[in-house]
């Protein structure tokens, strides 16, 4: 099938794009692996010794940054609906979060320990129905939230990708009944056209 206008400009874009070319010149598995690093630089959200859960982990440039930067210390469990290759530090397993044999699973592997720090860069595949897409997106968010908020602990934080749009004040809204804290980031390696945005909670209410 030959390739449209706009996939051949997304990936001239892509492939043309800085935070692309560092993530392959350093080693790391996506561009995301800076959008993480940025946010961890300005929270402190990746701890030694604490157990960091990545929900929609696949490539893995999240987890990979995650177990760089828990130095040996602490445990990376990570899940993704796709196939990612093994991560030194990092206990990935296949399987879709909204399932709940796979959630059972997931909090079965932390074995009664509570987690410090929730991460999801989940999103839905997108089917290019705009209202579709953002229902679907903030529903993995609020599975994410709902997750961190029965096995975070007290001090524990969630950072959660979410789409400004429909849904959106509300699901900040109910991000502010769970946490203390509730900020937004928009890092840098994050596109200026995206609508993505990073929500981060941090201290159970």
């Amino acid at each position: 099938m030959a390739r449209t206008k706009t996939s051949k400009a997304w990936l001239q874009e892509h492939v043309n794009d800085p935070y692309v070319q560092k993530a392959k010149a350093e080693g790391w598995r996506s561009r995301a692996a800076f959008k993480l690093m940025e946010i961890d630089d300005r929270d402190k959200l990746i701890r030694p010794g604490e157990v960091v859960v990545d929900l929609g982990a696949a490539p893995g440039g999240w987890s990979q940054v995650a177990a760089n930067r828990l130095k040996g210390r602490g445990r990376v469990i990570a899940l993704d609906l796709l196939e990612m290759p093994g991560i030194p530090g990092v206990d990935f397993f296949q399987g879709d979060f909204r399932d709940d044999t796979i959630l059972a699973l997931l909090e079965e592997k932390l074995a009664g320990d509570r987690v410090g720090l929730v991460l999801s860069d989940m999103a839905p595949n997108i089917s290019g129905i705009s209202v579709s897409d953002q229902a679907r997106m903030m529903h993995l968010a609020e599975l994410g939230l709902e997750f961190s908020r029965n096995w975070l602990k007290p001090e524990g934080a969630f950072l959660v990708k979410v789409f400004q749009g429909y849904g959106y004040d509300e699901f900040f809204g109910e991000m502010k009944k769970v946490f203390k804290a509730v900020s937004t980031r928009k890092p840098d390696a994050s596109r200026d056209r995206s609508a993505e945005l990073y929500l981060l909670g941090k201290g159970l209410r």
